[in-house]
């Protein structure tokens, strides 16, 4: 939908997730489907780039890659009788968590990460440039007490 003119700029998409542009094109995820694709603005129609093999959620770009991610199912009645659930099925594919790493020229996959355990969803990626060795501190944890400092309702790092 477009905000500024209340218009629908593509419809008929099965659970749309994670619209972006980049590059002067609208991507999104027609997570119903497992596709993730683009839309043309003078159409309005949803054109399909790839096929993931899971519930996607989460893009973002490397230069010409999109990050993909990839939740698994869920069983309950939102999430039943997809689309996607008879493409797996026809493909005799098991779906994964987690990313795929989709080249925006070709449509190919690149690269994918699995994600094994308890990791069953992802909602979001981020991509974060020049951070070689990232980190997630939890809110108890006594890293979280050396790292950042509370003042006046602000959160700052030490430097």
């Amino acid at each position: 939908m477009d905000i500024a003119s209340n218009e629908i700029i593509c419809a008929g998409l099965s659970m749309p997730h994670s619209p972006r542009w980049h590059g002067g094109k609208l991507y999104l995820h027609n997570s119903g489907t497992g596709e993730f694709g683009t839309v043309n603005l003078a159409t309005g129609v949803f054109e399909a780039i790839t096929l993931c093999p899971g519930y996607l959620r989460g893009l973002a770009f490397m230069g010409n890659v999109a990050v993909v991610g990839m939740s698994l199912p869920r069983d309950n009645k939102t999430f039943s009788g997809l689309a996607l659930d008879d493409a797996l099925a026809e493909r005799k594919m098991n779906p994964p968590a987690g990313l795929y790493f989709i080249d925006l020229s070709t449509g190919a996959v690149m690269h994918t990460i699995s994600f094994e355990g308890i990791v069953t969803e992802l909602y979001d990626v981020a991509i974060l440039p020049g951070v070689r060795q990232p980190a997630l501190l939890g809110p108890a944890s006594q890293e979280v007490r050396r790292t950042l400092k509370v003042d006046a309702g602000q959160i700052k790092a030490f430097e």
